[in-house]
């Protein structure tokens, strides 16, 4: 870990979700490398992310809705791993492939399919084998009605879990990704539900790996070209449509960091694979953390409603603040932000994380770290929590 020497100068605004602080000057030295430059890419949307900060490395269009293909199928899995963690689900259960969606996801279909004969029973473990490694989109259908009935209803379950888990925007129309207008996600919140899958359901995150995949007279081989390279990829999709382009989410693993990259939009196969690999081979080896503030150092201070004390303390963990940035910040300003839900509510607890402090370079990558209670703040009586509701009506927190 790298120390950065920095000047802090504090600004406070009145935005309504963040209190601004710090414009921080950064001086290291300069690699010479193209790793020390911008990057750019042929992707019509893209993103790279530190998976375990949340850290953007990278992004182009990044929000821009997209058709995301075969790379939705992503959400398919994530209900299917839900159902199976309940107990809804037994891995070892059979679902009966139906004529719906073996003409509209298999052989008939002429799309990639698992090949399963309709009237054929298969297993959920089977079934989730196909879609991983075939991106089977008889396997999607077949699954998706045995949970909701119909694949219009297990779409709609699709959004809403998306809602919950934090995806603001997607729109699933289908479980397959095939072409529907408003099927659709954008690379920021595709790179968000694959670390979904790999923080929640690290059991089945493996079967991204697999290599391949026999079922019946058929070998499926994993379709992430990826696999088996040394940049440590262990999952997770492609995709193509016309309408989207060829497209890719990827995940690699390289020490104790793990980086996942969204691409979609280019023109061949071979492109996506090129650009997906570049930027992350690019965030590997362009990027390294900095210490901005030791540890009990102060970071800031957050507006407190109906506490004992109007401001509270910010700082890191025990270890300070250490943020992700390029290894080359030579002459670049960088500007921090603590973002919390305002105002913080008395009683807080020392030690409770009660805000984020978000580095942003000149390049656009951003890097976050949350902040917690430096210190105890007790709940108020009811005149002090009544003055405050006064100046919050009146000023919105202005200091």
């Amino acid at each position: 870990m790298t120390a950065l020497p920095l000047q802090k100068r504090t600004q406070w605004t009145a935005r309504w979700l963040q209190l601004a602080m710090a414009v921080l000057m950064a001086w290291t030295a300069a690699t010479g490398s193209a790793w020390a430059q911008g990057f750019a890419t042929r992707a019509k949307q893209a993103i790279l992310i530190e998976a375990d900060t949340g850290s953007v490395l990278f992004q182009h269009n990044a929000d821009e809705l997209m058709h995301p293909a075969s790379m939705s199928k992503l959400m398919t899995l994530v209900m299917v791993f839900k159902a199976v963690r309940s107990g809804r689900l037994k891995l070892e259960d059979e679902i009966t492939m139906s004529v719906n969606a073996w003409r509209n996801g298999g052989a008939p279909s002429g799309t990639s399919a698992m090949m399963v004969p309709v009237g054929e029973a298969v297993t959920v473990s089977e079934l989730l084998q196909g879609i991983i490694v075939q991106s089977g989109n008889d396997a999607s259908i077949a699954i998706a009605e045995a949970l909701a009935g119909t694949e219009e209803a297990f779409a709609e379950l699709m959004t809403r879990h998306a809602r919950e888990i934090g995806l603001k925007t997607s729109t699933f129309k289908n479980a397959t990704g095939l072409h529907h207008p408003e099927h659709l996600m954008t690379a920021r919140e595709l790179a968000l539900l694959a670390n979904h899958i790999i923080r929640e359901y690290p059991e089945f995150y493996p079967m991204f790996a697999q290599p391949d995949f026999r079922y019946r007279r058929h070998r499926f081989i994993n379709r992430n070209p990826l696999l088996n390279t040394d940049l440590g990829v262990d999952g997770l999709k492609t995709g193509y449509i016309k309408e989207g382009g060829y497209g890719m989410i990827a995940s690699a693993k390289q020490g104790n960091r793990r980086l996942i990259v969204v691409v979609n939009g280019l023109d061949t196969a071979a492109a996506r694979r090129e650009e997906a690999a570049k930027l992350l081979e690019w965030g590997f080896r362009g990027f390294s953390e900095f210490r901005l503030f030791d540890e009990g150092e102060v970071v800031g201070r957050a507006r407190v409603w109906g506490g004992d004390q109007f401001y509270l303390p910010l700082t890191g963990d025990n270890g300070g603040v250490s943020v992700l940035l390029p290894r080359s910040a030579a002459n670049q300003r960088l500007k921090a932000e603590i973002v919390y839900e305002s105002p913080l509510k008395a009683p807080i607890r020392k030690g409770e994380p009660v805000a984020k402090l978000r580095v942003t370079t000149t390049w656009n990558t951003t890097s976050e770290v949350p902040l917690y209670a430096a210190e105890d703040v007790a709940k108020a009586g009811p005149m002090r929590r009544g003055l405050d509701t006064l100046a919050y009506m009146a000023f919105r927190w202005i200091p």
